[in-house]
């Protein structure tokens, strides 16, 4: 059967998506380059070394792709959270600070309270709601931009989550004998039942961090793509961030589609919260910094263009290389690898950049086309 490139290539230039998808793909492949040549000037005789390894090692051993998926699920969620705000048209950098609000409730409910891992989750997801319906109110009622707020109360989140637990003791790891007074309890020795259940996982994949968090993760990716693509509220609250006017005009309530946007980011954070910190291999450290794990979602959605499905693959890809820049060490030290991690990921930002001038080369090269057709 005979292939007919060009034709293809026309059908294929034409798909939904494909110029985000070259885009995020440029993206990835000149902040690799960035990061290859990054090492050379560092130690040249181990450049090559080292790139081999963020590209390898995270499908190297069946225990090394459990991290990548342990790390990913929480990722999933973050950049959910970013990427479902981005498409209802508000900037939702708050995400950490959900994600943290999501983290304390579910670790409270889960020790305190002594609920299971799916009742602590729901909790987790309430915890993010409250905390990212604050942005929204504000933004909602007083138009007080939302990137401002959301800034603050992730600070506000921090303190009050550091303040909360070391006060409660029951929460702390030597309430149960350990050592460490700034660590959060171990949840096998606090509440077996709070911890996401393997469902032999951990055998198959001979690791202790591989648990069905991946699986949740994606399941909700597919029902915010749903959500937003399938049913009238998506689109309601598409068209208050495309156009806020035209939506009141049109007879859409925007000031309750702007908090409900806002919540359900927030939710989706929390739950990532829940999801890491409900593993059984995860304890929190009190400490005045911020979890990265939040700011990471921003890359996350950017990569994917903010489309839900995309966010699986981004996600998968900013955990994979991480896990390759642990294991980079001790050839490298920890703040080359991690320089190297940081340029890949926020390069990312630069596809919506790269998406508008492939688009433009993509438009000039469907011209020149024409102009030589016979």
């Amino acid at each position: 059967m005979k292939i007919n490139l060009k034709q293809a290539w026309h059908t294929l230039k034409n798909k939904p998506g494909f110029e985000s998808f070259l885009a995020s793909a440029a993206a990835i492949g000149i902040g690799l380059i960035f990061g290859f040549l990054l090492l050379v000037i560092f130690k040249a005789e181990k450049s090559v070394y080292g790139l081999s390894q963020i590209l390898v090692v995270g499908f190297s051993s069946a225990a090394k792709f459990s991290k990548v998926l342990y790390q990913a699920a929480p990722l999933i969620m973050t950049g959910l959270s970013v990427g479902f705000a981005f498409k209802t048209g508000l900037f939702n950098i708050g995400a950490s600070g959900q994600y943290m609000l999501g983290m304390f409730m579910a670790l409270y409910s889960g020790i305190v309270w002594q609920f299971p891992w799916y009742a602590a989750l729901i909790m987790a997801m309430l915890g993010g709601a409250i905390w990212g319906a604050m942005p929204g109110l504000f933004k909602a009622y007083f138009n007080v931009n939302e990137v401002i707020t959301s800034i603050m109360f992730n600070w506000i989140g921090l303190f009050a989550v550091n303040v909360l637990l070391a006060n409660i003791p029951m929460v702390l790891a030597d309430y149960y004998g350990a050592s460490n007074p700034d660590r959060t309890a171990n949840m096998s020795a606090a509440n077996k039942a709070a911890i996401i259940p393997k469902w032999g996982l951990d055998t198959l994949f001979d690791s202790t961090y591989m648990n069905i968090s991946i699986f949740m993760a994606i399941i909700l990716a597919v029902i915010i793509y749903f959500v937003l693509n399938r049913t009238t509220f998506g689109y309601e609250l598409k068209a208050c961030g495309f156009n806020r006017n035209a939506s009141i005009y049109a007879g859409i309530n925007a000031k309750r589609n702007i908090v409900l946007s806002m919540v359900i980011a927030g939710s989706l954070a929390g739950f990532g919260g829940g999801l890491y910190y409900l593993s059984g291999t995860a304890q929190y450290t009190i400490e005045k910094l911020l979890a990265t794990m939040g700011f990471n979602g921003i890359p996350v959605a950017l990569l994917a263009t903010s489309n839900p499905i995309g966010i699986i693959f981004s996600a998968l890809f900013i955990s994979y290389i991480q896990v390759g820049g642990e294991a980079m060490q001790p050839e490298f030290a920890k703040e080359i690898v991690d320089i190297i991690i940081s340029v890949i990921i926020y390069l990312s930002a630069f596809s919506l950049l790269l998406k508008g001038i492939i688009r433009k080369l993509i438009k000039q090269s469907a011209t020149a086309g024409k102009e030589v057709a016979p």
